[in-house]
Order: C-alpha cells, then structure tokens, then sequence
C-alpha cells in the first residue's frame, strides 16, 4: 500500500513540488493550501502522516497540529519550520509534533522522516486494530450461543451478511432476538467504528426516520419490528435506499410474515423487495432444544453477574425439565427462567399444553443428544454411559430422528 501524506502549504509552488517529490519515492500525497481544506481529511483511522508549514495565513501550522492532536493524539505531523527558527522548532516539539524540519528542505530528508513516521503510524493502527479483535473477538461466537448445527448455521450466516453493504432483513419468532443479531452483523461489518442506532418502527415519523439516518452516518441503522412502519414512512424509507439519500446501513428486523403483510396490503411490496436482499432468519428454541443446556448456563452465569450472586449448581433434572419445553417465548423466556432460578424462584414454566406421554418422549430425546454430545458422537461409549443395550440404544435414536455421527 502506499504511503500517504497530507502536505498542507499556502505556497503553490512550494505545495506542488514537494508533492511531485513525494510521488518520485512512490508515494501517494493530498494536497491541501489551507487548514480549512485539510481538515477533512484527519481522522482517527487516517493511515498516513501530516506534513505541514507553520507560517500560513489564518489558522497556522500550530493550529492544525493542535486539531491533529484532538482527533487523534498519535496521528504524526511533521511541521515545516522557517531557517534557523529553533524556538519555533522546539514549541512544535514541545505541543507533540512528531518531527520538524527546516525549509527549505531536501526532498530526501523529507522522505526519511515521513517514511519514519509512517511506520510508526502502521505500527499504532496495527495495535488498535488487534485490541479491537481482543476486545470484540468474533461478535458472532461471543453473542449467538449454542452448539448445535442450527446455531451454528445462524453464526455462518451473519458472518456472511456482515461482509456485504446490502439491506438485511432479520426474521424470527418472538423472543429469539432479532435486535441481537442484527448488533451482531454491525459489530462484524466494517462499519464496526461508525454507530449503531435503534429505532422502534412503530413509532417513527418520517422526520425521525431522517433524524435515525444522520445519527447513524456510516454506520447502522435497526429498525425494529419493520412489519408496524408506518405507510407514509414506509415510502419514505423506499426513497431513502432508492436514491442514495443516506449513508447509513438499514438492517430491519421483524417476528411476522412479511410476504402475508404485503399480501395483506399492510406492507410496500417495493420496500419489501429493498430490505429482503439479504434475509437471516432466527431459528426457534423448540428447533434446537439441544441448545438449552449451553443456553440456560450462560443466562444463569449472566444473571448471577448482573445480580451479585453466587453461582448455582444447576441439576442435571433441571436440565432436562427446560429441554422438555416448548418455549414459545424462546431465548427471551429462557433468560427470565434463568433469573427466577438464580433468585430461587423456580426455574421454569411447565407446558401445560403437552401430555405426559409427550413431555417424558422430550425429555428423553434431550438426554440422548446430551449424551452424544458429551461422548463426540461415538455410539458404543454412549449407550454404556446411558446403560442401555445397542439394539434399544439405536432404536431410540431412530425413534427420535437423531443420528450420532451428527454430534462427531
């Protein structure tokens, strides 16, 4: 990549031949007359060095540096100094300039000092850049739990949509969290450094869809529930991402048909078409039940954080009581039970809607993919740790439609 320098000097001549220089040592320069043109270009993730005289007319080299300085502390600027001006070269030192040099100056000892500073430059964003991957991790692995091939289906998938610039729609029942997942798409899209902002579809007013937009800038805009977007705001929004009107990511989330609202005449077919570029949906907690063990542990750890509790033992019966629900609520649901057993207040809702036939039938599939996810998938240790012979080990697992090469 080439290095790039923003050289800011009053003097044209002066401006364009140190620039033509910086081209010859491969270089790539922005050249800027004044502070007022060069300060659009300053930014914390500026890859490059600053390079500019002190003596300008209106605000001087001093006040860039100082500008400099308060968008980014560790940005290099290199000021240009008058012949023989120490006093002046060592205020520039002592208000945090990275080097100074006399003009006028040899194009080679500009060079030098601009390739110094712009490896300390690459060393600084290379730093920041690792912390963020320390702190953030893989948002998709650190926030959207479980184990199973659903769950890490839906992981895939978000990664793979994060990596687009395209609207997403993000579906699923209630409680599964779609404000979740579409955080999660932000914080692994390259717009992670710009904001992320929420907004209530139900309520927004076309002046507040502008407002959401610019809050936003380059960053993503959530709408939540989309299905209840007001009609007028719904066209504004389609005029929105159909003329390029703001910078911002839309990723819209929702818990109903949207094909059956547009069927219904309560959704823009148009605006539907827009944000269903890129669908993720959120499969249910009944979906993945071997996902509840993973799940209830993280929301009990969670809780007991939150509250200032020690951590429970969790039971294995309490364990498979969860998984032998329905959980209409689903993840949301889960978490609540999760608290209400931190607190002691039980650790869960009984179905009342499932005979008992129904409810040990789930109970025992739950204990089956428990235990061959505990043994990798390998059938004999299994069946020996469940004490059940080969034939009824597999005829169970036939009952049930599981397979133990899936847990491999």
């Amino acid at each position: 990549m080439m290095q790039r320098v923003l050289l800011v000097d009053d003097d044209k001549e002066v401006r364009e031949a140190l620039g033509q220089s910086l081209e010859l040592a491969d270089m790539a320069p922005i050249l800027a007359s004044s502070f007022i043109i060069a300060k659009d270009h300053i930014s914390t993730d500026f890859e490059g060095v600053i390079v500019t005289d002190i003596r300008m007319p209106g605000r001087d080299g001093f006040h860039l540096l100082s500008y400099a300085r308060s968008i980014d502390p560790e940005l290099p600027v290199i000021l240009l100094t008058g012949e023989g001006d120490i006093p002046t070269a060592v205020k520039a030192m002592e208000q945090g300039a990275h080097s100074f040099l006399e003009k006028p100056c040899a194009p080679n000892e500009l060079i030098m000092l601009i390739e110094k500073a712009s490896e300390a430059r690459r060393e600084v964003l290379e730093n920041r850049r690792r912390k963020l991957e320390m702190e953030s991790g893989d948002a998709a692995a650190r926030m959207l739990f479980g184990r199973s091939a659903l769950a890490e289906g839906l992981r895939q998938r978000v990664r793979t949509v994060a990596r687009t610039n395209a609207e997403v729609l993000v579906t699923g029942e209630t409680g599964t969290g779609t404000p979740k997942v579409a955080e999660v798409i932000h914080l692994l899209s390259a717009a992670v450094r710009h904001p992320f902002v929420k907004r209530a579809a139900a309520s927004l007013t076309v002046e507040g869809l502008g407002d959401a937009m610019t809050a936003a800038k380059a960053g993503t805009l959530y709408l939540d529930e989309v299905s209840l977007l007001p009609a007028g705001v719904q066209f504004a929004l389609l005029d929105t991402l159909e003329g390029g009107g703001g910078s911002a990511r839309v990723i819209a989330g929702t818990t109903r048909d949207l094909e059956e609202e547009v069927a219904a005449g309560r959704f823009n077919s148009d605006l539907f078409y827009r944000i269903d570029l890129m669908r993720v949906r959120i499969p249910a907690l009944r979906e993945r039940t071997e996902d509840i063990p993973t799940l209830f542990r993280t929301y009990v750890a969670q809780a007991c954080e939150q509250a200032n509790l020690p951590k429970p033992e969790i039971p294995a019966q309490t364990i498979a009581r969860l998984m032998a629900q329905d959980w209409p609520g689903n993840a949301r649901a889960l978490m609540n039970a999760a608290m209400r057993f931190v607190m002691g207040l039980g650790d869960g809702e009984e179905d009342a809607s499932l005979g008992l036939s129904e409810q040990m039938a789930q109970v025992e599939r739950s204990l089956l993919i428990e235990a061959l996810r505990r043994h990798s998938g390998n059938a004999t240790e299994t069946a020996k740790a469940l004490k059940l012979p080969r034939k009824t080990f597999y005829d169970k697992l036939a009952r049930h439609d599981l397979r133990a090469e899936d847990y491999r």
